[in-house]
């Protein structure tokens, strides 16, 4: 990880050691990125419990929000959030080949037509400004239903707001993925790239 815009603060307290012991748990390490956010630790926590909170809801596919959220993150440029999907994608047994495809997903032939529709889906959401179409929605409320659709577009929001964020702060990937030996995420071809630019 590079220098974050923000230099991380010492993770104190018995909260800090908590929060401490929770990551090294789950990630191996303590990221830097709590260090950043621990100078407002209300904003932090009130980040964390609504990511746990939005973990918990089931009425849409555990695979498409994943995708949708690391489509986000590779059209914004968060590598923290395209790492940590990659890794969390692992740990929650998804498809791994699936989720190293997300930032070539236009070329790639490994998704299904639904999760096309989903990514672009996420895409279209998180342009400025959003380039969402009334046909996206009824072909994904069809498919998907309602309850589904509503909370797939709830984490596709909260995607906009973690990877902008982490972007704005200068937070970049801390190497989840290859701690654990997932192969480096895929690269769209130079033409693609400059496309999506564009």
């Amino acid at each position: 990880m590079t220098s974050t815009r923000i230099p991380p603060k010492e993770i104190t307290g018995l909260y800090g050691a908590m929060v401490k012991k929770f990551a090294s748990r789950m990630f191996g390490q303590v990221p830097q990125s709590l260090g950043v956010m621990w100078h407002h630790l209300p904003v932090l926590k009130a980040s964390m419990g609504f990511g746990q909170k939005l973990q918990k809801w089931d009425r849409c596919d555990e695979s498409l929000k994943s995708y949708a959220h690391m489509a986000v993150a590779s059209l914004v440029g968060c590598s923290w959030c395209l790492d940590f999907n990659y890794f969390m994608a692992r740990n929650r047994g998804l498809d791994v080949d699936k989720a190293r495809e997300i930032p070539r997903w236009r070329e790639s032939d490994v998704f299904t037509p639904l999760e096309r529709e989903v990514l672009a889906y996420a895409e279209a959401m998180s342009q400025t400004p959003p380039t969402v179409t009334d046909e996206m929605v009824a072909s994904l409320r069809e498919r998907l239903g309602a309850a589904a659709l509503i909370e797939l577009t709830t984490v596709i929001g909260f995607a906009n707001l973690t990877t902008r964020s982490n972007t704005a702060l200068g937070i970049e990937s801390e190497g989840f993925a290859a701690s654990c030996g997932l192969k480096p995420m895929a690269q769209p071809s130079a033409r693609l790239a400059g496309a999506s630019a564009s």
